[in-house]
Formats: C-alpha cells, structure tokens, sequence
C-alpha cells in the first residue's frame, strides 16, 4: 500500500495502468489479525487517491475468515464510498496448516446475493463466487467499468468487452443446480 504515501501513488498512476488495484481482503474487525501490517482505513485511503487520480480502481474481499455478513455489507460500501469501481468477492482457501483455518465455506447463494448487492451499492463490476480470484476475468471488469463511464476502450483492447457476461460463478453454479 506504499505506507499511503501520494508520492508512492502518484508514480504507479503516472505510469497508467489499465486499473488501480488494492486487495482489502477482510472486514475491519478483524481486518489487523489478517493483514498485520496494514490499516484498513490507509487501505481505503490508497483506493481513494487512486481514484482522484483518475484510475479506475479495484479491491477483493476474501470470505471465510471470521466476518459476518453484516460485516461484509459494511465493508462494499466503505469500499464504494472510498471510491472503488470495481469488487471481486471470494472464498478463503487456506493455503498451509500455517494459515488461518477456514471459518465458513461460504454458499453460492450468499455469492449471488453479495453480487446483486454490490450492484445495487453502485461498483461498475462484480465477480462474486467461491473460486474467483482476485484477477479473475479482470479485463472484462475493467471492459465493464469503461463502458459504465462512458470512456473509450482502445482498439486493440475491444475484444475483451465482448467476451461474454461477468454474470456467473456462483450464478452457473445454482443455475446448473435448477
């Protein structure tokens, strides 16, 4: 996060990246267990600057950890709020006994649910499901947020926007399900 230095910020936007990307990961209360060494308001922050510099900009929110649904509710608005156009929403996989264990496995209705409220919340694109990643179908989020802008997609980049809906995941699983 560049310790939230405008300095830091500055030379990654002047430098134009398609998208401004910062993971907050997890909800507040438990966001210093997860991410010792961050703050979950200098995170929003960077996302902020991102942001008034013009970039269209991006984080993930990780489920399984500990938070509650609430919790999550209240973090896609601080994150909207912060000026976050763009959410990936997933599920926790613990990568080692090391890791943190998996608190919940979240159900795929929650995912769609989550999407639906992001959407309604105003991010220009969501992807929501248990093994989405956070670079998951990113040029189609990005394609998402551009066309929700109203700004051009370059030429050579106009493929991606046509590559399908960013509608599924968690949606194809309960739809494979009916």
């Amino acid at each position: 996060d560049f310790s939230g230095k405008p300095e830091h910020i500055e030379a990654i936007c002047d430098s134009k990246p398609e998208v401004f990307a910062h993971n907050v990961e997890t909800v507040p209360r438990i966001f210093k267990r997860i991410r010792p060494a961050f703050r979950y308001e200098r995170s929003l922050d960077v996302i902020t600057q991102g942001r008034k510099l013009g970039m269209v900009t991006k984080s993930n929110l990780i489920l399984g950890m500990g938070e509650t649904r609430e919790e999550i509710s209240e973090a896609l608005r601080d994150l909207h709020e912060a000026g976050c156009d763009l959410i990936t929403i997933t599920q926790y996989l613990r990568p080692s006994e090391r890791h943190l264990p998996v608190d919940r496995w979240v159900k795929p209705q929650e995912f769609v649910d989550l999407q639906n409220e992001a959407d309604e919340i105003g991010f220009l694109g969501v992807m929501s499901g248990p093994l989405v990643r956070s670079s998951y179908r990113a040029g189609r989020l990005w394609a998402t947020a551009m066309r929700k802008k109203g700004w051009e997609i370059p030429a050579e980049l106009a493929h991606i926007e046509s590559s399908g809906s960013t509608r599924q995941e968690a949606s194809s699983l309960l739809a494979a399900r009916s």
